[in-house]
């Protein structure tokens, strides 16, 4: 008898069971159709807000203005739909609780595609395949394979893709460690390495070859796990919204505007030469605070951020007054005799001179290329700095004739090397030139650009 009337208790609890999933299957289902489409409602408001995190690689502000490369591709989207971008960072960890809870529409972050959110949020297509890098101390010479982290301490940022990736090796039954951090970025990791701090870190491919330029003693070991696809995030069940976004990314890849973003940011990240990086750090801290008052002076006269004439100066001459090249050129900016002349200068050697000769004749060969945007416009005309800009329109009338556009950096790195063969200089107004110079001339100031904003905005 007291079984009997156990069961019919487990039978009556059941029921209330199942009632109460019923009920909760109808509320959602009713709440589903009351809630308003996302897209609609940024389309109404004419406004998209982007949820994303306030570092280096997502969204930072340089010189007042807003910078980073999910930024650019945030508000690319944005202009796609026609609407304005709104940005709000968050930490990592309340990222998805802030996309759920509606403080944003979507979320770019540099996220990686995660099975284990994909029950909160709706990923994108892919945008980006990166791999996961094991960072070590140049000096590190233990760890060259995935064995060589048995019993070791690896350092990562709580929730993220590589502590996933961690725990996936712990599962197989490696002897790993994982030192968790409560939404610390990724570049600050790198630094903890570099500085000898922590032993290990974990980063995405792009991320670790970027900062091996700030951090020049950190090493890339190897690559764990498989191989990653970022993606952005919405809410779960807004089709319509996810279907713009890949719509959108689609298009980019098609048009080169995906291209164009990522090398603004990433671009010439695999050249890494230690010695010069090296060099380069210890000359920031040693000589060019004796010159940065009249680079400063120089750059705001003739309108350019300062820190460009600064890498700019130190590509020429090293921060060296007294140098000569074996073309004739010297001082600071090397100018050649018949430039200096131009420019109303005397005494080549003359540091005050020398930079403000150079940032005016740089001045007027931007101004030249006024049919091209920036960042191409400013590569332009650094280019033909280096190799005069006789060569940099020859290059452009090679590119036209490929279909090339010749207004684009990326399309004169492509064209300028064949400058040194016959079958294309014998046809153009300035003949023979070694074009692979200026393409390394620019990428190398580019780095050097980068590692000096990169101090400003840490």
């Amino acid at each position: 008898m007291r079984g009997f009337v156990a069961g019919e208790r487990k039978n009556e609890e059941m029921k209330a069971l199942l009632l109460l999933l019923l009920f909760l299957a109808v509320v959602f289902y009713i709440g589903s159709c009351l809630r308003r489409d996302a897209l609609e409602v940024i389309a109404e408001r004419k406004e998209i807000t982007v949820l994303t995190v306030n570092n280096a690689n997502c969204y930072y502000t340089y010189r007042d203005r807003p910078m980073g490369f999910e930024y650019d591709l945030a508000k690319a989207f944005s202009r796609y739909l026609g609407v304005r971008l709104k940005v709000v960072t968050s930490s990592w960890q309340e990222l998805y609780s802030k996309l759920n809870s509606g403080d944003g529409d979507f979320i770019a972050a540099n996220l990686s595609f995660s099975w284990s959110q994909r029950g909160f949020v709706d990923f994108s297509d892919g945008y980006l395949v990166v791999k996961q890098q094991v960072i070590i101390h140049k000096d590190n010479s233990q760890i060259k394979k995935l064995k060589d982290l048995n019993g070791r301490t690896i350092h990562v940022r709580r929730g993220s893709a590589y502590e996933e990736t961690l725990e996936e090796l712990r599962a197989k039954k490696w002897d790993i460690r994982i030192q968790k951090y409560e939404d610390m970025p990724t570049e600050e990791l790198i630094r903890m390495v570099d500085d000898k701090k922590f032993e290990i870190t974990i980063a995405d491919s792009h991320i670790a070859m970027l900062n091996r330029r700030y951090n020049p003693d950190v090493k890339i070991a190897f690559a764990i796990g498989r191989p990653r696809i970022l993606s952005w995030a919405v809410r779960k069940g807004e089709k319509a919204l996810l279907g713009k976004i890949n719509e959108f990314l689609g298009k980019i890849k098609q048009d080169g505007t995906f291209e164009s973003i990522y090398e603004k940011y990433y671009g010439n990240v695999e050249d890494f030469d230690y010695v010069d990086l090296k060099k380069y750090h210890g000359r920031l801290e040693e000589t060019l605070p004796k010159y940065r008052w009249i680079i400063q002076k120089a750059a705001q006269k003739y309108d350019f951020d300062w820190r460009l004439i600064a890498a700019m100066v130190y590509q020429e001459s090293h921060f060296d007054p007294e140098a000569t090249s074996f073309t004739g050129v010297e001082g600071m900016m090397q100018l050649t005799q018949d430039t200096a002349a131009d420019m109303g200068i005397e005494d080549r050697r003359s540091v005050e001179r020398s930079i403000m000769g150079g940032a005016r004749y740089l001045k007027e060969l931007y101004d030249k290329f006024d049919e091209a945007r920036n960042p191409d416009r400013l590569y332009l005309a650094l280019a033909s700095y280096n190799v005069g800009r006789g060569h940099v329109i020859d290059a452009q009338k090679i590119a036209a004739e490929k279909g090339l556009d010749y207004n684009s950096w990326s399309a004169m790195e492509e064209v300028l090397p064949l400058l040194s063969y016959r079958k294309y200089y014998r046809k153009t107004t300035y003949g023979y030139c070694r074009g692979s110079e200026p393409v390394k001339y620019v990428n190398r100031i580019r780095t050097y650009y980068d590692v000096l904003v990169r101090e400003a905005i840490s």
